[in-house]
């Protein structure tokens, strides 16, 4: 366990974490250190939430002693004693102190959610005052469900962790300017065109050859079904479970019913409900309602689901890499949810909006199409109508690839376009 320890905390030595990517939450993050409620960090895996842990001790190291910090990652079997008895956490605390002969200030808790009863600890030492400051990571959204949320209500802050953002990767490939987005930059569509295709987990991002973004992403798949699904879950037909995280994977931005799914899948709705709430808290994918202003309509009527990250589609879908239309889609679905300025519906009706935005009172209805041509055209602005008649849209939208024009009063967006005029509009 010495061993681990050590290996796990190398800024003991006063060296900083190297490849790592600046991220802009970094600097809320930093805002937040003087505050002593948890810092929760939550998100699928391969997000970047180590690295956001690591990018907070490099910060540490600077104005803090290195062996007053001490990172866990939870998940590794040399610390699997711990797994079943939360209280041994500070057995491990008590021999980082005999390393470093450095009381522990901070607190760095990776994965927290394979302890049983984790809660209990945490809040224990919190309000003990032990550290200075508390955090943690979990893959799953049930840290702040139920017995978790009773526990730490009112001590903890959180922010969700996603892959990089197209902005994000914009600024590492050196655009870091609107007007580089208007000129329609080429690295701009290559960026574009990795993320369709392979996504935007930070590993990927770094990866050259395609054939390798593949193999880590199908390693990503099958990590997030099988620990943070099967596993976490104790989900006995894991046939069906896997049966049914393909077919939302593969028919992303579709629409459907809890009974569509159980008919296509020969189960009941009850069961396609559990299970699509726990992909949901899995965040591998994210359910989305139809617009109404009624809560109760909503929740009746059909659904859409779309995937977190466009790379995991293709990894187990060879079909999807030709259907254009559903992967900007998803793409678009994605990076508005990053954004996180928008409640997001649907609207399906006589007419289909691919999107409504709702912030504060106001309403945008965005619709999506690969290429703006004769035979999309009039489909497109057929719903956008349906839904500015029906519920007085504010603005409305089609996102292209790279099509930029006006008509009618909406406007042709390319997807660059579209996110960055998103990303400044109050």
């Amino acid at each position: 366990m010495e061993r681990a320890i050590i290996q796990q905390n190398s800024h003991w030595k006063g060296e900083n974490y190297s490849q790592v990517f600046d991220r802009p939450l970094l600097d809320k993050l930093i805002e937040k250190l003087e505050l002593k409620e948890i810092q929760v960090l939550l998100g699928i895996r391969r997000s970047g939430k180590s690295s956001f842990f690591r990018m907070l001790i490099n910060y540490l190291i600077k104005h803090e002693d290195p062996g007053s910090i001490l990172f866990i990652n939870c998940e590794d079997p040399f610390f699997s004693e711990i797994w079943n008895d939360a209280s041994k956490l500070h057995i491990i605390v008590e021999l980082a102190e005999k390393i470093t002969a450095v009381p522990v200030k901070y607190l760095f808790l990776d994965e927290i959610q394979v302890i049983n009863n984790w809660e209990k600890y945490v809040k224990s030492v919190y309000e003990a005052g032990k550290f200075k400051k508390i955090f943690i990571t979990g893959s799953n959204y049930d840290l702040l469900e139920g017995n978790y949320i009773n526990m730490l209500s009112g001590r903890y802050l959180s922010d969700v962790i996603y892959p990089l953002s197209f902005s994000e990767q914009l600024i590492h490939s050196g655009i870091k300017s609107s007007v580089d987005i208007i000129s329609e930059n080429p690295t701009i569509l290559r960026l574009l065109d990795n993320s369709l295709y392979y996504g935007s987990f930070p590993e990927i991002f770094k990866t050259k050859k395609n054939e390798h973004k593949r193999q880590i992403l199908l390693n990503y798949y099958e990590t997030i079904v099988l620990k943070d699904c099967l596993l976490n879950n104790n989900i006995r037909d894991a046939i069906l479970f896997r049966n049914l995280a393909n077919y939302l994977l593969t028919n992303s931005a579709s629409v459907f019913s809890y009974n569509s799914l159980a008919k296509a899948l020969d189960s009941n709705e009850n069961t396609m409900k559990q299970y699509l709430q726990i992909l949901e808290k899995s965040y591998i994918i994210k359910e989305l309602q139809h617009f109404s202003y009624s809560l109760k309509s909503q929740t009746k009527t059909k659904k859409k689901a779309y995937c977190i990250d466009n790379g995991l589609i293709n990894a187990i879908s060879l079909r999807f890499s030709s259907d254009y239309g559903k992967l900007l889609e998803n793409l678009v679905f994605v990076e508005i949810l990053k954004l996180n300025k928008f409640e997001i519906f649907f609207h399906n009706e006589t007419e289909e909006c691919d999107f409504i935005l709702k912030n504060r009172k106001k309403l945008i209805a965005v619709q999506v199409a690969y290429e703006l041509n004769d035979k999309t055209e009039k489909r497109e602005f057929k719903g956008l109508e349906a839904v500015k008649k029906k519920y007085g849209t504010f603005r409305s939208f089609i996102v292209t690839y790279n099509q930029n024009f006006e008509k009618n009063g909406v406007r042709i967006m390319s997807f660059g376009r579209f996110i960055n005029e998103l990303k400044y509009m109050k």
